[in-house]
Order: structure tokens, then C-alpha cells, then sequence
């Protein structure tokens, strides 16, 4: 998985931080359990993250986040390496499967103990009576206030390897050692849809939705499982990793002959997505038109893919752009499940935010991208055993 380092890395003794200062509370909510991420790493091949100082006889809280695409889920565990912060995410259509897992989950992990379901995303409510049912406490929480908890999280935590971006010049990957400054900054969440948030600081309020599109996980997982045999989005990303768009895609070279380069624009810049299929497929007798089938037959799905993957992509990017440049905000931080650590991806929306912005603007990911609410959701549990829903 891109950007998760391949095994725990060791931080030198001088700049490893002190207990107390690894104990971790938002500023969100009053009332919360601490977090204490000393000496925390990601784990080998995974996303798991170790806090060998953090008990688990101080977790009876396991969180979920219930979109429209993806259903996902944060959870402690014992391990050899300690106290284990565990993800997991399974369709949003498999719900009574996700159940199962939580109940599962419950009896191996958290025996014994009076558990509640800490819940978030539309389908907190709209699963509310299936999350129920095995008797669990469900305590409700706000989509965009567990969004914001989470991503700052992830950003101040100072787990080492979170927080990356992408190099254009050597096509690398670069570890965001140090967020400096934190705020003020963009959230551009990816799901099924997209939601555009800027986030003025800490504490509770500062942050609002500035826009976002319908164009999102759910558009590109919705076409292509129309037009490609893929079943899950995973086989849709590594079907487009084999594509090439240049098949399908009109460029600008296709245009010109070469670079339109009086306004900036390379020759395999895309002038428009998808635009060669039509002339491939439509002839200028009507007696020659084709059915869908033969139409179909006449590209590689790999090609469709890989075009969709970056129109979606770049509509993104370019309107994430414009609410940076509209908000004056530099940092822009791109979270959900739509990313999954793909390479094309984050290539493909650091393009556009480096392109757009003419070098001032920088595009940033996270191992976690797609666990921002679940994490949120997880760190508003109370320390007082009272956890009534909260609409």
C-alpha cells in the first residue's frame, strides 16, 4: 500500500517525545478520554498503528463511519507489539456482514465489557436499529465534526509516516516530517461525492463546508462498473493502473500537432475525456451504427478506466483549486476512500493543485485517508460511562 512504511521505523531518543506529551485530547469536546501515542508506528504492511503505552483496559469504544459507498471501522486490539489501533472497511451494501464483524470483533477483543458503538456518516442514522441490535450502546456523532477530529489527528499526532505528498520532479513520495503551521487549511473528502471544508483552527466551530461536487467515488465507481467487468473498486484502480487514456482521451497534441505552449498546455495534456470513442464509434452512414456491444468491443476497458479514473481526478483537483485560491488557503489535505494510497490518483490530483496554482499550492495525503470520520468518531468517546446517543 503506498505511503505505509514497510516496517515500524525508529525515532533517535532525542526526538522522541515525552510521555506527557504524547498523551492526546482534541479541542473539540470536553469530557474525553486521552490518547497516549508515545512511541507510535505504523505497522509492517498494514495500517495498523502500535501504542505500546496505551492500555486497552482503558477501550470499551469502537467507532464506524457508514458512507454511501464504503462502510468503515476503527478498533483496539492486543498484539505482541502492544495496544493496536486496527481499520477496516467493507461495502456499504454488505452491511449485515459489517455488523457481523463489529460483533465478532466485540467478543474477541473486548471481553467482558460494556461496549459502545461510537457512530458517524449518514448511515449512523440510517443503520442505527441494525447497529443496535446485539445490545451495544450507539452513540451518534456529527459527519464533518468527526472529520475534522480525525484529519487532526493525523496531522498533529506525530505518528512518524502519516502525512505525505508527491514529487513531480523525481516522481517520488515525500514524508511530511513536519506540518509546520497547522491552520488554516482545506479538507477535500472523497467518498461517493465530495465535500470541500475549511478548517480556521482547533477547536469547536472553526471549520465550514465550502463546497464540493457531485462527482466523486460513487460517479467513477458507478460508470465504470457499468462499462468495465470489475467488480470492486480495488479491481477498478488496478484496471486502470494497466490503461492507457492517450486511447480514448482527446489531447492536445491530438488538436494542434503539438503543445499549445503560448498558454501553458503540453501536447498530452487532455483537451477532452473520452473524446476520441465518438468518432471511433459513430460513422457517417446510419446504416453502419453500431450496438452498444460492438462500441464497447472497440476499447480496452483497462483504457476506460484509466480515462474516467482521471476526469473524475482532475474535476476534483481543479475545484479543489479554486476554493484554496477563493479561501486564500496553501494546504490542502486529501482524505477519503476514493484515494486507497493509489498511485494514479494522488499523482493525478497533485497534477492538477501544481498545474492550477502554478507551484503555490501543494497537494497532501495520508496513509489513513480514507479513516478520517471513523478515527474522529473514536476519539469523541467520553470518560464518563454515560453515552447516550446524540442526535
Amino acid at each position: 500500500m503506498l505511503g505505509t512504511v514497510t516496517e515500524p521505523i525508529p525515532v533517535p531518543e532525542a526526538e522522541k517525545p515525552s510521555r506527557e506529551n504524547s498523551i492526546y485530547r482534541h479541542l473539540h469536546t470536553p469530557d474525553q478520554k486521552p490518547l497516549n501515542l508515545t512511541d507510535a508506528q505504523i505497522l509492517k504492511e498494514c495500517r495498523s498503528i502500535v501504542l505500546p503505552f496505551h492500555s486497552m483496559d482503558d477501550v470499551n469504544e469502537l467507532s464506524v463511519d457508514i458512507g454511501g459507498s464504503l462502510a468503515k471501522m476503527v478498533y483496539f486490539s492486543n498484539t505482541e507489539q502492544g495496544c493496536t489501533l486496527n481499520f477496516y472497511c467493507l461495502e456499504t451494501n454488505k452491511i449485515n456482514e459489517f455488523v457481523e464483524k463489529i460483533e465478532n470483533i466485540v467478543r474477541e477483543n473486548y471481553k467482558d465489557k460494556e461496549v459502545t458503538i461510537i457512530a458517524t456518516g449518514g448511515g449512523a442514522h440510517k443503520y442505527y436499529d441494525l447497529l443496535s441490535r446485539s445490545g451495544l450502546v450507539v452513540q451518534k456523532e456529527d459527519e464533518m465534526q468527526c472529520l475534522i477530529i480525525g484529519l487532526d489527528f493525523f496531522i498533529t499526532g506525530g505518528i512518524p509516516n502519516e502525512v505525505f505528498y508527491y514529487q513531480a520532479d523525481d516522481a517520488s513520495f515525500v514524508t511530511e516530517e513536519s506540518v509546520g503551521e497547522v491552520y488554516p487549511y482545506l479538507l477535500v473528502n472523497i467518498g461517493s461525492g465530495v465535500s470541500m471544508v475549511k478548517v480556521t483552527g482547533p477547536k469547536e466551530g472553526n471549520f465550514e463546508r465550502v463546497g464540493g461536487s457531485s462527482l466523486g467515488g460513487g460517479t467513477l465507481w458507478g460508470l465504470l462498473s457499468i462499462l468495465t467487468d470489475a467488480n470492486t473498486f480495488d479491481e477498478m484502480l488496478e484496471m486502470a493502473t494497466r490503461g492507457n487514456n492517450e486511447n480514448v482521451d482527446l489531447l492536445v497534441g491530438d488538436i494542434y500537432g503539438t503543445g499549445y505552449n503560448k498558454i501553458g498546455l503540453k501536447a498530452n495534456h487532455i483537451a477532452s475525456s473520452m473524446g476520441k470513442v465518438f468518432k471511433e464509434v459513430v460513422s457517417g452512414d446510419v446504416e453502419d451504427t453500431l450496438t452498444r456491444e460492438e462500441r464497447l468491443s472497440k476499447f480496452k476497458q483497462e483504457d476506460i478506466a484509466q480515462s474516467l479514473l482521471y476526469a473524475v481526478s482532475y474535476n476534483i483537483g481543479q475545484i479543489a483549486y479554486l476554493q484554496a485560491q477563493r479561501h486564500e488557503l496553501k494546504k490542502i489535505y486529501f482524505a477519503g476512500s476514493y484515494i486507497r494510497n493509489h498511485i494514479q490518483t494522488i499523482r493525478t490530483l497533485s497534477f492538477a493543485i501544481e498545474f492550477w496554482s502554478k507551484g503555490e499550492k501543494r497537494a497532501y495525503f495520508l496513509n489513513h485517508e480514507g479513516y478520517l470520520g471513523a478515527m474522529g468518531a473514536f476519539l469523541l468517546r467520553r470518560e464518563s460511562s454515560n453515552c447516550s446517543s446524540s442526535e
